[in-house]
């Protein structure tokens, strides 16, 4: 693995952790200042901030558990399941949701993502 790959893998970690962590002030150290989200149709920092805030609310327990984690240079894949959702079933009855995102890192940072998630579509 490359210096490069080993900065992606790390930025990427971070920003899952900062997301477990509910540590939104981090994502200034994560997302580049002009930073993209292709899913939501956004540009910055706040707007991933506000995303993950309305997340929090209305799934407080809600956690990401990196699953796979590939690394092509600047380009970061991850296979991730969503848990503690606050409409899950108990006891794990109820697939949880699977999410695929693609990020590009520049200069240590995350400055695009693309994704897909299973959140709120129905099992089958």
């Amino acid at each position: 693995m490359t210096g490069e790959e080993r900065e992606a893998r790390a930025v990427g970690l971070r920003m899952y952790e900062a997301f477990n962590g509910r540590d939104l002030a981090a994502l200034e150290t994560i997302l580049a200042p002009d930073f993209v989200s292709h899913p939501l149709g956004t540009a910055g920092v706040g707007a991933v901030a506000d995303a993950w805030s309305r997340m929090f609310a209305a799934h407080p327990g809600i956690r990401v558990t990196v699953e796979d984690m590939l690394v092509d240079r600047d380009r970061v894949a991850v296979r991730s399941v969503l848990r503690g959702l606050s409409n899950s079933v108990p006891g794990g009855a109820e697939p949880a949701p699977t999410m695929m995102e693609i990020f590009r890192v520049q200069h240590g940072l995350i400055a695009e993502l693309w994704g897909l998630s299973g959140l709120g579509r129905p099992a089958g």
